[in-house]
């Protein structure tokens, strides 16, 4: 007669288990159909690769926890973090971002190509396996804050075939494994993905250079977020009223938040709130001591988004590739936020080859900055000669510097007095905009064992509200 070990037996039980809870997943995902009628992508259920998986048991986590998405435009890099077994987010791995479109700076309106910025929600119905770009899931822009200030688009999704017209492109090889993570997490119960999406790295370098740009109050709000999510290692509690985020705060007797209303009297822990503003004191220094070191404010100013720098030594089919050849270029500007110096090209990308085949995904085991171009002799690296109140004097020719085109910058001349002013919202390109993608939906199945109750997150960010009611509330626990 077979005997079986006890141990023998939990661990076939939990075999099954997880076997049972993939099935349930799938069912529903298989059911969906695509419009050409065809059962969904067989892409959607390749397994985590064994090495993430093996990743996942050194930190402390396993492929059926919680995760937590960072995006950074300025680097293109992509972060996914995963809750361990103590209830803290440890970073699992960064990606570079093959491509991503527009400026630094919010998303505001339909067609400007903008990647948006903010704090957002993924659920299971965002999930894509039928997309146009090998794999998707819709990021949820606009959130309660958008709609508060009344941002239009939508569709924003990460996806692959590193093309992008206001998404975040990654390589097809890259969004099988990052769609697998995040298929993973909601078949352990995850019902909300917190997304987290950065101008750049909120490095006191950063803050330095970018003080005067017409984005930073904005900038500074969600560093506040970003902040709380550094000092806790967990998910940022978020609400949204009198149009501002809130962050770490939760209303009074349950008082109703709305986005466009005055905020209700706010309950916030005091623990949490010290621990951020001494990070913040810290920050607040180390910007102050560079700037008295001469660092300079720019404006950084793009042809159309960037892409990774790994991505530079080889031959990938991006969207226009003639839109990163130059690379972002750092404009000089003054407290007002007007140019005053000629450009410095920060990072220069070779544009993508024709005919050139798909390309793998390239070593992300550490995290990577932009380059700078080496500094003319006698001037500090990466910092440009500061001269105020002049301009650039290349005319705005089809042939001048496309930095020149869009700031608009000509000639001066004996009647130009005042200086270019850096403007904020560049004029969309005239490239069309992604299909639509199909939506999905995902049942709701038993929670992990191992899933610890999570903090307050935002919840609706992607479907608006009924009327009257625009807030983010605590998903259900």
């Amino acid at each position: 007669m077979l005997r079986v070990s006890r141990a023998g037996l939990q661990d076939l039980f939990s075999r099954l288990r997880h076997f049972v809870l993939a099935l349930a997943a799938g069912s529903v995902l298989t059911a969906c159909q695509d419009s050409s009628g065809q059962l969904g992508n067989a892409r959607a259920y390749r397994p985590i690769p064994d090495d993430v998986v093996a990743m996942m048991h050194e930190k402390g986590t396993d492929s059926h926890a919680p995760i937590l998405i960072r995006a950074y435009k300025k680097e293109a890099e992509f972060e996914i973090w995963k809750l361990d077994h103590q209830g803290q987010y440890v970073h699992l791995k960064t990606y570079p971002m093959c491509r991503w479109s527009g400026q630094l700076g919010p998303k505001t309106k339909e067609g400007d190509r903008q990647v948006p910025e903010g704090f957002y929600t993924i659920t299971p119905g965002q999930m894509n396996p039928n997309s146009a770009y090998y794999l998707s899931f819709n990021v949820g822009y606009p959130n309660a804050y958008d709609r508060a200030h009344n941002y239009t688009g939508g569709a924003i999704m990460v996806h692959g075939d590193c093309s992008s017209a206001g998404c975040f492109s990654m390589t097809d090889e890259q969004i099988a494994e990052i769609y697998a993570i995040a298929r993973e997490a909601f078949g352990g119960g995850q019902r909300g993905i917190q997304f987290q999406s950065l101008p750049f790295r909120m490095t006191a370098e950063n803050l330095a250079k970018h003080r005067f740009d017409p984005n930073i109050r904005f900038w500074k709000t969600i560093k506040e977020g970003a902040d709380q999510f550094e000092v806790t290692k967990q998910e940022t509690r978020i609400a949204v009223c009198d149009g501002k985020y809130v962050f770490g705060a939760a209303p009074k007797a349950n008082a109703r938040l709305d986005a466009n209303e005055a905020c209700p009297p706010m309950q916030d822990d005091p623990d949490l709130k010290a621990r951020v503003a001494e990070k913040q004191r810290l920050d607040d220094a180390q910007v102050a001591e560079l700037i008295a070191k001469g660092v300079k404010p720019v404006k950084v100013v793009y042809e159309d988004g960037g892409q990774n720098p790994a991505f530079t030594t080889h031959a990938l089919p991006t969207s226009r590739p003639d839109a990163i050849a130059r690379g972002p270029v750092e404009i000089p500007i003054d407290e007002k936020g007007r140019a005053v110096v000629e450009a410095v090209q920060v990072a220069g990308v070779a544009p993508a080859k024709a005919g050139a085949g798909k390309l793998a995904t390239p070593a992300v085991s550490g995290v990577s900055t932009m380059a700078k171009s080496p500094a003319p002799a006698g001037k500090p690296s990466g910092v440009a000669s500061y001269a105020p109140d002049t301009v650039a004097s290349a005319p705005a020719t089809e042939d001048a510097p496309f930095y020149q085109r869009w700031l608009g910058i000509k000639p001066p001349t004996a009647a130009a007095a005042e200086p270019a002013l850096v403007p904020n919202d560049p004029e969309p390109a005239n490239v069309p905009l992604p299909p639509k993608r199909h939506a999905q939906n995902l049942s709701a199945v038993k929670p992990h064992a191992s899933l610890k109750p999570l903090p307050e997150i935002m919840a609706g960010a992607h479907d608006a509200p009924p009327e009257g009611f625009r807030a983010f509330y605590p998903i259900a626990r």
